[in-house]
């Protein structure tokens, strides 16, 4: 039984060994913000950290991961405070949100060894996919996130953290047009 340690705690997944981490992650561990895009490595949508490296889920056996160090996007922040995740909404570079959790790992991964990277490094070390096509806005919020954890800049239009799902869910009430009266 294959052991490691998720997110700072560790875990021993009963499972076969040729299990992919994906799975054992969404369907053992219930961590579900590492999401199944192709299966194939190629979209990047289950992307975590192994021993601080940015690596495809899908891709690495519970076997080959034993004994090491597994960081999800539920572990990259427990309130949102990152500042990866605080720039992409600051920069509004989520559209859908589903290639997000691999593309955050991703840039975490990235802004741990370059703080300042250039477009070209963002763009050879992203290699997500996205659909919604945020590729311009997804730049901006991984050079903004470095500034931010070089302390050269802060972000004041992103979410608290620790906003509660009911605050984050509340619906504002339409506006609606005055009545008209029959007079006008």
């Amino acid at each position: 039984m294959p052991r490691m340690t998720v997110n700072d705690r560790p875990v021993e997944f009963e499972m076969a060994p040729d299990t992919p981490l994906l799975w054992a992650l969404r369907d053992a561990a219930n961590l579900t913000g590492t999401k199944y895009g192709c299966g194939t490595g190629d979209c990047g949508a289950c992307m975590v950290l192994v021993d601080g490296a940015a690596l495809r889920s899908c891709l690495v056996t519970i076997a080959e991961a034993e004994g090491r160090f597994i960081t999800t996007i539920e572990g990259l922040s427990r309130d949102r405070s990152h500042p990866v995740q605080q720039a992409l909404v600051a920069e509004q570079a989520i559209q859908c949100g589903f290639c997000t959790p691999g593309i955050a790992i991703a840039a975490a991964a990235l802004l741990q060894g370059n703080a300042n990277p250039s477009e070209a490094e963002i763009k050879a070390a992203i290699p997500n996919l996205c659909r919604c096509g945020v590729y311009p806005r997804l730049v901006r919020a991984i050079q903004r996130a470095g500034r931010v954890a070089r302390r050269v800049e802060t972000i004041s239009a992103a979410p608290p953290p620790g906003i509660s799902t009911e605050d984050a869910a509340r619906v504002v009430p339409a506006l609606r047009p005055a009545q008209a009266t029959d007079g006008d």
